[in-house]
């Protein structure tokens, strides 16, 4: 038998700890969906997660960061980048919030109404981005996700990392946004340091390269695609109906419960300032500590709605972009396989292939790959049948945000819940859209913070 038969596809399998929602301590930074921060997704009850042991028999000879072949050895992922700040649009929404919030006090004021119940830092409270004409950089905290991913990865697979850098050997890409780039260039400072001469922790520089946003259909697909341009703008007014009726519950409740005149809007918007606090600030007590666990939960679930209806498993085009990317990781697998069956010698081939991107690119991918569904989806998905949408809390569902694509998310791939399986039963993934027939194995994702 050829030894690339023989290749298998080894999970970084992870062993999880099962909780019961009773025994539960509700952390809200674990209900953040996408803004969620990578060092608290592996903390989340449920998915508390190890990597397996690498079989003695594999050897590793490629990384493309998520994938990993035995024998012919191989990590294969989309990153997503780390934790950034706000974007230009959210900061104005912020200040306007600012300004909101000092209308809704004047309003108490003039009707002579009890303050009593309204929360102390309403008063003097102004948007810690107020007066940044620019946002969505790479942040302190993303910078060192990367760094540590980067150092991780070297350690975890030493023998890929053992010869000198070369742009060819070590391939590093990012789409053309700066977080993106900046998040990759985080990543190889970590992954390489100590292995150059520049400065005292003999650092060394590094290529990463990028194609244009407008024809970047491997990492940016969503960009390119003008079908799914014209369905987002379509479908997104049907999800905000979806949504409204939770925040008119919610924005009830706050009415109630601090006796100040909230619109739904006003509800939105500190929804989010209280994502913004918690994630990149660590503050808890404010914006977030106006809403019980169970709203956030409520909130957390709109978010995830609209994340699965437009950028999930809601409509077949949305993962149907990310095929390319697909084919690249598939390509670049077979790619290492051959360069260990003909022996090529060290240096004349790729050894690692490692992406940066978005949300926008994980989440397509994740789905394209079956990952994250409910009971016999996968097959579902094969037919392009549509998916029922996530069950609301307090049931249980696969379908999170937090855990899907949070800052920094990467994906780990399982196999029919298996460690190991051939890597011809990978090379099927490519074809979960073109055929339905129920026997394919399928290949599901078991963590996105396994690294």
């Amino acid at each position: 038998m050829k030894k690339a038969a023989m290749a298998t596809l080894l999970l970084l399998l992870l062993s999880a700890l099962t909780y019961s929602y009773a025994e539960e301590t509700f952390d809200l930074r674990q209900h953040l969906c996408t803004v969620t921060r990578y060092d608290v997704v592996k903390d989340i009850p449920g998915n508390v997660l190890m990597p397996s042991t690498i079989p003695d028999q594999c050897t590793p000879i490629h990384l493309n960061l998520v994938v990993i072949l035995c024998y012919m050895f191989k990590l294969a992922m989309p990153a997503r980048h780390g934790t950034r700040a706000p974007t230009k649009k959210k900061i104005k929404e912020l200040n306007d919030l600012a300004t909101r919030m000092e209308v809704l006090l004047q309003d108490t004021k003039e009707q002579k109404l009890p303050l009593q119940k309204v929360p102390a830092w309403f008063w003097e409270w102004k948007s810690p981005w107020k007066g940044k004409l620019t946002g969505g950089e790479l942040v302190r905290e993303g910078e060192e996700e990367q760094y540590n991913l980067g150092i991780r990865t070297r350690d975890k697979f030493p023998q890929l990392f053992n010869e000198d850098y070369h742009p060819d050997v070590y391939v590093i890409k990012a789409t053309q946004i700066p977080r993106a780039s900046a998040s990759a260039v985080a990543f190889g400072m970590g992954l390489f340091s100590g292995t150059g001469n520049l400065g005292p922790g003999r650092d060394r520089a590094f290529a990463v390269t990028s194609e244009s946003r407008a024809s970047d259909i491997v990492l940016r697909f969503h960009d390119c695609c003008q079908n799914y341009k014209v369905f987002r703008k379509n479908q997104e007014p049907a999800v905000h109906k979806l949504k409204e009726p939770i925040l008119d519950e919610i924005t009830n409740a706050l009415r109630r419960r601090y006796e100040l005149n909230f619109t739904r809007q006003d509800t939105s918007s500190l929804w989010y300032l209280c994502k913004q606090e918690a994630s990149l600030l660590n503050v808890t007590d404010q914006a977030c500590d106006l809403f019980t666990p169970s709203e956030i939960s409520s909130l957390e679930w709109t978010d995830d709605l609209e994340l699965f209806t437009l950028k999930g498993y809601g409509n077949a085009l949305n993962y149907q972009m990310g095929v390319p990317l697909l084919e690249d990781v598939v390509q670049s697998m077979e790619q290492a396989i051959k360069a260990k069956e003909e022996g090529l010698a060290p240096g004349t081939y790729e050894k690692a292939r490692m992406r940066f991107a978005h949300g926008e690119t994980l989440l397509p991918f994740s789905c394209l790959l079956g990952l994250f569904l409910e009971g016999s989806d996968f097959e579902r998905i094969q037919k392009e049948q549509p998916l029922e949408l996530p069950p609301k809390p307090p049931q249980r569902r696969n379908w999170r945000g937090s855990e899907v694509a949070p800052f920094a998310g990467n994906n780990m791939l399982g196999c029919d819940n298996s460690d190991v399986c051939p890597y011809e039963v990978f090379k099927l993934l490519q074809l979960v859209h073109l055929q339905s027939d129920p026997k394919v194995p399928a290949v599901g994702l078991l963590t996105t913070s396994a690294h």
